[in-house]
């Protein structure tokens, strides 16, 4: 290769340099829109207060996302990831038998608290679409459901049965049980009567474990 062609050719470090500004890019996109869309809901927040908000230029957001909806899909993705990770650190650490329980406490007091409610619960159906909103609390809960189903049955908590279709049947109780908190006036008389009407359903399972 000639020298022209060498001090042409970008070295590593310049491209490590670019990759982690393309990363810190992305990443202020994503904590500007996060906080935006938890504030003032999706409908109130427009691409112009994410870019001022992340201090980028616009070009920069469309490099990373074709649009508001794409971004809200990025960040809805990441809240979701995040409450998937709590919930598996708290079921992980707990004996089989309470891990359904431990993980059931967290998702209930993510659905009450104010950020995952109004990303996750209000706008995430109606900007995505019901199947597209499904499909992406699926990927992160469905697994984390089986597993801890799985767990209980080999304890002889639950009686022995296909899994996935209770898995399939308590992740839709549970979406419903978010939507009852994340539309409830009072917030915390939801939580409290949901999560009261959900432990009554994991005992009942687990009696039928007991006696079977």
């Amino acid at each position: 290769m000639s020298r022209v062609g060498a001090e042409l050719r970008p070295n590593s470090e310049w491209v490590g340099l670019r990759a982690e500004h393309t990363k810190e890019t992305r990443g202020a996109l994503m904590a500007a829109a996060r906080g935006l869309f938890a504030e003032r809901g999706y409908a109130a927040t427009s691409t112009e207060d994410v870019v001022q908000a992340a201090g980028v230029t616009r070009g920069a957001l469309y490099h990373h996302f074709s649009g508001k909806e794409d971004l809200f899909r990025a960040v809805y993705e990441d809240v979701e990831a995040e409450q998937a990770e709590r919930i598996a650190a708290r079921a992980l650490a707990a004996e089989p038998p309470a891990r359904l329980q431990a993980g059931l406490e967290i998702f209930l007091d993510g659905c009450a608290d104010p950020a995952f409610r109004r990303i996750a619960i209000m706008d995430g159906p109606s900007v995505l679409g019901w199947e597209a909103w499904r499909e992406i609390g699926a990927r992160y809960g469905l697994g984390l459901i089986r597993l801890a189903l799985e767990a209980a049955i080999e304890a002889g908590d639950i009686e022995r049965q296909p899994v996935d279709p209770l898995a399939h049947l308590l992740l839709g109780a549970l979406a419903e049980a978010g939507m009852v908190i994340g539309h409830a006036e009072d917030v915390d008389a939801a939580r409290r009567e949901v999560g009261a009407s959900l432990e009554r359903l994991l005992a009942a399972l687990q009696r039928r474990g007991e006696g079977a």
